[in-house]
């Protein structure tokens, strides 16, 4: 077998084990193993790239170095609060290394084919928006900006524009020669701003799908690289990437009942809460030595984790407190809305951190069905993914929006810090029915309180 073939029987092994990693991916059980599989297909593809000739190792070798150690400090420094904010550095990282690859090959080889000049267009075109637009992602997750929408008079119309205009800088650059390297220039520009443009009018509570939504941008920038240099395994792993998240972004959109049009046009969050109700009442506050006693005595118990559990760094505390109940003799479930957080499967890798058995994480169309017969709901963190209002309101923005119905548990405990509305900026009634009792404190000190109540008893 020459060497040729060896490196494209290389290619199409790692192709196979992208495809079922990302099958195993689909199920908490194998997830782990699934990612091994997917990274050890990624290994093999860069040992057989590595094979090409006339490959030049000393650079490579560099890069090698430099982003082993960025990446190892990275993990280990990062919290798992922020791990969203590094999701979404690593889509603009994907973003820009297409942008990068399409930029190189016209430098190699400004005479190419118009097959190529395409491929090399939407490379940087999808490769700069995803740059741009997940470096946005991260200052609004990252609360380095405003997490609001930001909205100005024609923004649409501008869109739209620069839109039109990479088209036709994309048509410029494919037929005509001698403007080529004028009209990438301007196309990358183009693509730089619109990636900013895309991002900066959708708000946070939105920022799951956005993610999941530049995710697949990056794998269709890279799919599209791959076509550049036309390498197989680049081709295939980009359209999956590209595929899985279309999909993940769709899931993420029916979860909140709304468009991809609507979360990305409607600058959802802008208008103040008090506009979706401003929801009056008084609430019931509860003290740890009453919550331990109506825990005491539950037989079925639901966390709803959110995003303050994470800030809270109250995983571990809150599985020994799940651990404790269910030796108590009660049921315990974990309920997990699929946009809870700040990026998809965020509560997930909190839990798993956190080594809660995977049988007791349940969705909300499994939970609800028998909400009205567990005694205790607890929420810890969550506020949107629990609001009464997307289901009882018409005036609310969140109306129409599937949640976990929380309320209608026999008792509600719900562990914040203040009565203050969620990422959305939509108020709560949840916070003042009568069956809702509100834990304030840090949701971590507050689930150790409850702990060491139950370890005394």
């Amino acid at each position: 077998m020459n060497l040729d073939a060896l490196i494209n029987l290389g290619y199409i092994v790692a192709s196979i084990l992208f495809i079922f990693g990302l099958k195993m991916l689909g199920a908490a059980e194998t997830a782990r193993r699934g990612n091994m599989l997917s990274a050890g297909g990624m290994l093999l593809a860069l040992v057989a790239t590595l094979m090409l000739k006339g490959m030049s190792y000393q650079w490579i070798i560099v890069g090698l170095i430099l982003g082993s150690l960025i990446g190892a400090v990275a993990a280990r420094m990062v919290k798992m609060t922020s791990m969203p904010e590094m999701v979404a550095l690593f889509n603009g990282f994907g973003g820009v290394a297409s942008l990068l690859v399409g930029w190189a090959e016209f430098a190699h080889d400004p005479d190419l084919a118009p097959f190529t000049s395409a491929a090399i267009a939407l490379a940087v075109l999808i490769g700069g928006i995803t740059f741009t637009g997940s470096l946005v992602a991260y200052a609004k997750l990252a609360e380095k900006i405003d997490g609001k929408p930001l909205l100005f008079k024609m923004q649409q119309v501008v869109n739209a524009s620069l839109i039109l205009g990479a088209i036709l800088l994309t048509v410029l650059f494919v037929i005509s020669p001698t403007d080529a390297e004028v009209a990438l220039y301007v196309l990358i520009a183009v693509a730089l701003l619109l990636g900013v443009l895309a991002v900066i009018p959708i708000g946070g509570a939105d920022m799951p799908v956005v993610i999941a939504l530049l995710n697949s941008y990056s794998g269709l920038a890279a799919c599209a690289a791959g076509f550049v240099i036309l390498n197989n395994v680049l081709i295939v792993a980009g359209a999956l990437v590209g595929a899985s998240g279309l999909i993940l972004t769709s899931i993420m959109c029916k979860a909140m009942n709304r468009s991809l049009a609507n979360v990305l046009f409607s600058g959802f969050g802008s208008v103040t809460s008090q506009q979706g109700g401003g929801y009056q009442g008084e609430a019931n506050p509860v003290s740890v030595d009453d919550a331990y006693y109506i825990l005491e005595a539950a037989r079925s118990v639901v966390f709803v984790p959110g995003y303050g559990m994470a800030v809270a760094q109250a995983q571990h505390v809150v599985r020994e407190l799940g651990e404790l109940l269910e030796a108590n003799g009660a049921e315990v479930k974990y309920a997990i809305h699929p946009v809870a957080g700040r990026m998809p499967g965020h509560m997930n890798v909190l839990l798993a951190e956190a080594n809660v058995p995977y049988e007791q994480l349940v969705v909300p169309d499994d939970v609800n069905p028998m909400m009205s017969m567990v005694d205790v709901a607890i929420v810890i963190g969550a506020n949107d993914v629990v609001n009464p209002a997307a289901r009882e309101d018409e005036s609310s923005p969140l109306y129409g929006m599937p949640i976990i119905n929380v309320d209608q548990a026999r008792t509600c405990i719900v562990s914040k810090r203040s009565l203050n509305p969620g990422f959305a900026g939509v108020d709560n009634p949840l916070f003042f029915k009568e069956n809702t009792r509100m834990l304030f404190g840090d949701a971590k000190k507050s689930m150790q309180a409850l702990v060491s109540a139950f370890k005394e008893s």
